[in-house]
């Protein structure tokens, strides 16, 4: 059963109408009511507000890191653990092909039902995933592979067994050998991209978002909850925040959207996977094409030009 979100309510309707009309096996209504429904899918979805935006982002059947490798992934090999404490479930790491281009692929996994989100730790990484992640990166490195990776987090797990055995440093050293890991590398946002816990995978030679995903510091609620006292004031806060695509392109906080389906990702999971593949593939060919000097220049360039000030002038 497709889950609708409130302002998909008139969508639903027309596709319930739609059903009984297959059932009924009347072709007439069949047409005239497709042709109202893609009316209504221009109307709804080319209006969206940052807050409708943000509920597609964390809509409970868009496509996960997992989606994303086994739709586009084959021969693919799971990497464990970080050689260190143990294996987090709520980050995966694969080496495998993406079409002809061997690649590794980091990614945050969510899971879905009751057993497999506290698997996964609802998506939140201990400090062990980030070392996983590293791990695997180093790997890549080792053997010049580019490198994917799927952000898709409502933050770094922030409990006190996280932050006993390194949260904050496991982070930033991601943070720092990532900046300057010696080969291709693309991240994408998925989903959510919750402050360090999506910056752990973040920094890449491109960083991506898919178009129904938000890149943020904060939560919504915990900024409106901050700011206000009142978490019911999320909507306001997310229009504040700038968290979407359009508005993170337009401040050069990233460098690309990938376009998903109109309905969303979670329609369409088959065509949301192309998107990302071919999207890592073009960006792989682009950055294959510089000198591992010229790219690495790039990119650190790239990470300096955030956050950029000018000095006020002094007074004579």
């Amino acid at each position: 059963m497709a889950t609708y979100l409130p302002f998909e309510e008139k969508l639903k309707e027309i596709e319930d109408e739609i059903a009984s009309a297959r059932v009924r096996g009347d072709t007439e209504a069949i047409v005239i009511l497709e042709k109202d429904l893609e009316k209504e899918l221009g109307k709804v979805y080319k209006n969206l507000s940052d807050y409708q935006k943000l509920q597609l982002a964390r809509h409970p059947d868009r496509p996960y890191a997992l989606d994303y490798v086994r739709r586009l992934m084959h021969d693919a090999v799971e990497i464990h653990g970080d050689r260190t404490y143990r294996d987090d479930p709520a980050i995966i790491c694969y080496l495998g092909y993406i079409e002809d281009q061997k690649c590794v692929v980091i990614g945050e996994q969510k899971g879905r039902g009751t057993k497999n989100k506290l698997k996964r730790n609802f998506g939140m990484p201990h400090p062990e995933g980030y070392r996983k992640a590293l791990r695997a990166a180093k790997l890549a490195e080792k053997f010049k592979l580019p490198i994917l990776m799927l952000i898709d987090t409502p933050g770094a797990y922030p409990g006190l067994g996280a932050e006993e055995r390194g949260q904050s440093e496991a982070i930033a050293r991601n943070l720092l050998e990532l900046s300057r890991l010696n080969t291709a590398t693309v991240s994408v946002v998925i989903g959510e991209g919750g402050s360090g816990g999506a910056l752990a995978i973040g920094v890449a030679d491109r960083l991506a978002m898919m178009r129904y995903s938000i890149f943020s510091v904060i939560s919504p609620e915990g900024c409106a909850a901050i700011l206000w006292n009142d978490p019911s004031r999320v909507e306001q806060a997310t229009k504040a925040l700038k968290i979407t695509p359009d508005e993170l392109l337009k401040m050069g906080l990233i460098d690309d959207i990938v376009d998903e389906p109109l309905m969303g990702a979670h329609r369409d999971k088959e065509a949301a996977a192309v998107a990302v593949g071919d999207y890592f593939l073009s960006q792989v060919s682009a950055l294959k094409e510089m000198d591992e000097e010229t790219r690495l220049q790039k990119r650190y360039e790239k990470l300096m030009g955030f956050g950029a000030f000018l000095e006020p002038e002094k007074k004579k």
